[in-house]
């Protein structure tokens, strides 16, 4: 009986790194297609999340499995829950992805100063979503504690990016639009770094039993 529930639990985390790369891969993906405002990179952010849908669904009625015919307490119990909770912060991490790919789809070809404030977010965000999945794969509770602390960096950068385009459209009101836009995109980093640092709490939560 042990043997097939630990079976079932090397699944479960196969199921949930490969959930992990294709959440990196979406973020990787859009962050790219804004730099080089390439639409048809864009374009193939969507596919992808589909998938990350479709790994959601095939996780949860996994751990929904083990609940119910493995009666799991303790640590197994801890690892199962935590799993359930990280699918949904992953799931969210590539609806924000997808937003980001729409928007580079009919931003235009202008460049601003705020965008390398812009493209550093992006990477401290995606480092982050990377190094919550990291942290799971290796049980690694002192990487979790990186994330969390590496939200208040992204934190920093939306804060610094939003007083930039403010000034930016009161200096220049038809600079609106393109500012609003820009704006979106780092609301929406901001958001994944957010869901990576839940991702990183259930990891420390799942090693050591301490809810941060």
């Amino acid at each position: 009986m042990r043997n097939r529930f630990d079976e079932q639990l090397s699944l479960l985390n196969r199921e949930l790194t490969e959930m992990g790369a294709r959440c990196e891969e979406v973020i990787s993906l859009a962050s790219h297609a804004l730099c080089a405002r390439d639409t048809a990179l864009a374009k193939r952010v969507a596919p992808l999340d589909a998938e990350i849908d479709e790994k959601e669904r095939t996780i949860e009625a996994l751990c929904l499995r083990l609940i119910l015919q493995q009666q799991p307490v303790a640590r197994d119990l801890r690892e199962i829950s935590a799993a359930l909770k990280m699918i949904t912060d992953m799931e969210r991490i590539g609806d924000q992805a997808e937003d980001i790919a729409e928007i580079v789809t009919f931003l235009d070809a202008r460049r601003t100063e705020d965008e390398q404030l812009l493209t550093e977010m992006a990477n401290a965000a995606g480092k982050m979503a990377t190094e919550s999945v990291d942290a799971y794969v290796k049980r690694n509770a002192a990487l979790a504690e990186h994330v969390i602390q590496a939200d208040d960096v992204v934190d920093d950068y939306f804060l610094r990016i939003k007083r930039r385009l403010i000034d930016s459209i009161a200096k220049d009101p038809s600079e609106g639009e393109h500012a609003l836009d820009l704006l979106m995109i780092a609301k929406y980093y901001e958001r994944i770094g957010d869901h990576a640092t839940n991702i990183a709490e259930e990891v420390i939560l799942c090693v050591t039993g301490v809810q941060k």
